[in-house]
């Protein structure tokens, strides 16, 4: 039987293998109780699973914010996530996934949690184009195995669903302005190239690097950020110039379909072509596991989400360094 510690190894060293641990949830049905669908959630957000404590509503709360609950000394806010999602759970809302990304801790009531599967990212497919409502990122597809057919698990965009609760007001504009300082200058006609997944957080990327002054191409995984890479190099290359030339730096994000973050840098930082590109980690999955990872992949920099004054910094001091 493996140690707690080897689990914890195992499952940190697969972000330098294009690999990922995705939980299964299921949040209900129809008004009938049918059709209850998989979902999924990257096991490096979740700080812990819970049977349902009691919560304590809150007066004015938003809707689909259950009220909160207090874990070890620590106030949590609940969110409905099936309210959310639009279904309807058959026998109640019975477990607490607390979890932790950008900055903030907070807690999704669900119905049932099925189990933990490895994938590599390329099971993970984009659902940019899907007709869902811009609280799914993108679709997992699960293999065969044990006596399970296979499967479709619909990967959460926990960014979208926050902001949808708490939609941004019109002082954010001018919030990033004063928060970035002053614009940052780079070589004439390059760029930053940058890479996320999530709708929400390319408006959040593009809303500060415009304010930064900053030239860019925004991509939506890091397979399009490499062939976006390659096509500009080649491109360059025919007109006498090198990618240098043309690309000021590159800012992805960590979990993406098709290839994550991890796997981009690695490709970007091995390749001699690319090597001396300035990368810039930007991703919700904060901590000291993944920024060891960082360093690994040999990234320039690591900024967790979303702090416009944080970007700003860091890409001045890459750019600038």
């Amino acid at each position: 039987m493996k140690s707690v510690q080897q689990e914890v190894d195992e499952r940190s060293n697969l972000t330098g293998t294009n690999k990922f641990e995705l939980l299964l949830f299921r949040l209900g049905g129809d008004d009938k109780g049918q059709h209850s669908e998989l979902f999924g959630i990257n096991v490096f957000k979740i700080r812990e699973i819970v049977a349902m404590p009691e919560i304590t509503a809150i007066a004015g709360s938003p809707k689909h914010v259950l009220g909160v609950v207090n874990l070890r000394g620590q106030i949590i806010q609940v969110l409905d996530l099936p309210g959310i999602a639009g279904v309807k759970p058959v026998t109640g809302l019975n477990i607490m996934l607390v979890t932790e990304f950008a900055r903030t801790t907070q807690a999704f009531a669900v119905e049932s949690v099925e189990e933990i599967v490895r994938l590599d990212w390329s099971q993970v497919m984009s659902s940019e184009h899907s007709a869902g409502s811009g609280m799914v990122t993108s679709i997992a597809r699960l293999e065969p195995s044990e006596g399970q057919p296979a499967r479709l698990a619909q990967v959460l965009d926990v960014e979208t669903i926050l902001r949808d609760l708490s939609p941004p007001d019109e002082k954010d504009a001018r919030a990033v302005q004063q928060a970035v300082g002053s614009r940052i200058v780079v070589k004439p006609g390059s760029v930053v190239l940058a890479a996320d997944d999530s709708v929400v957080a390319r408006a959040l990327i593009e809303q500060g690097l415009d304010a930064m002054g900053l030239p860019f191409i925004m991509t939506k995984s890091g397979k399009e950020c490499w062939e976006q890479l390659n096509a500009i190099a080649a491109a360059a290359e025919a007109e006498g110039k090198t990618v240098q030339d043309r690309i000021a730096a590159v800012l992805t994000d960590l979990e993406m379909p098709e290839m994550d973050g991890f796997t981009l840098t690695r490709k970007i930082k091995t390749h001699q072509r690319f090597a001396s590109l300035p990368v810039v980690i930007h991703s919700s999955l904060s901590g000291t596991t993944n920024e060891e990872h960082v360093k690994k992949v040999g990234a320039d920099a690591y900024v967790a989400k979303y702090s416009a004054e944080d970007l700003s910094r860091t890409l001045r001091a890459v750019l600038h360094g």
